[in-house]
């Protein structure tokens, strides 16, 4: 039987693939938290537990009339972002797939009428840069990886369902899986003239907006506490602070660890950093030792 051994919310803005000269001169002569603490996270967390399947939702990756899951038995190449070539330009990946976990995942929709999931393994699928960088740092030659499509028509429940059928999936499974939600919280930009005054990750200067600020520190103290339950039953709230991609990467990585019944409480990573105006954070959640929810799952 197969199990989720870890989770986390990661941050993949551009700015950690900078280099670090760079990174120091738009931040005050100081290097930012995520880069060290997404170090962190590999050396104390997945080299621990030497998980078999990576799977990450990719919260810059849109599908929209089904989810999708890459289902190739490996991905290689180089990344150039069409967004910010200038940052994200010839990143060399090559990190093997999990086509047996993805056929089991997309197989969870069958027979269904509110679920729809397709396996891909086609060879031209683009590869988005919410994999790749976190990855860069993450990932290791042995472990399997498996990127998983944000759908931009999905409502709360329709992520949590999905997410769910993904934790059913991997337990159908023998996979030991850490689960990585690769997005930001509050995602909302200053004007384009504005831009290059807030690259620091000072808070809550560089956060568009006092209320977005307060949203996501509202959200990670329940995460700090195992609150899941009330981060669930509040994101109609939240959704009203414009988290990136309606927060579907962390909703489809919760629900996998058992939805509202989860408790695990999250361990920062980092601080909480900006990012020209969106608030961005690791935080990774262990898996407790009576499972998820408390029952051994």
């Amino acid at each position: 039987m197969g199990e989720v051994v870890g989770a986390a919310l990661v941050a993949h803005v551009p700015t950690i693939m900078l280099p670090e000269e760079t990174r120091r001169e738009i931040n005050d002569g100081n290097e930012i938290t995520l880069v060290p603490g997404l170090r962190r996270m590999k050396s104390e967390c997945l080299d621990r537990l030497g998980p078999d399947t990576v799977i990450v939702f990719d919260t810059h990756w849109e599908s929209t009339f089904e989810h999708i899951v890459t289902a190739h038995e490996r991905r290689q190449g180089r990344f150039t972002s069409h967004e910010l070539p200038r940052g994200m330009a010839g990143i060399p990946y090559d990190m093997p797939g999990d086509p047996d976990l993805a056929t089991t995942i997309a197989a969870q929709a069958d027979g269904r009428d509110d679920c729809w999931i397709l396996a891909s393994d086609d060879p031209y699928l683009p590869i988005f840069y919410g994999t790749v960088n976190v990855w860069t740092f993450l990932g290791d030659p042995g472990t399997r990886w498996i990127s998983v499509a944000l759908n931009q028509c999905c409502t709360t429940e329709d992520f949590l369902l999905f997410g769910s059928l993904i934790g059913d999936a991997i337990a159908q499974s023998d996979r030991r899986v850490v689960l990585l939600a690769s997005g930001g919280m509050t995602h909302r930009f200053f004007p384009f003239r504005e831009l290059r005054q807030h690259e620091s990750s000072k808070v809550p200067d560089n956060i568009l907006g006092l209320e977005s600020y307060e949203a996501d520190q509202r959200v990670i103290s329940m995460m700090r506490e195992g609150d899941h339950a009330g981060i669930i039953d509040r994101m109609p709230e939240y959704r009203k602070a414009a988290p990136e991609g309606h927060f579907g990467h962390y909703l489809m990585m919760a629900a996998a660890l058992g939805g509202a019944r989860c408790q695990a409480p999250g361990e920062l990573f980092s601080e909480y950093e900006a990012s020209v105006g969106t608030g961005q954070v690791h935080v990774w959640f262990e898996r407790p030792a009576g499972g998820w929810t408390g029952s051994g799952a």
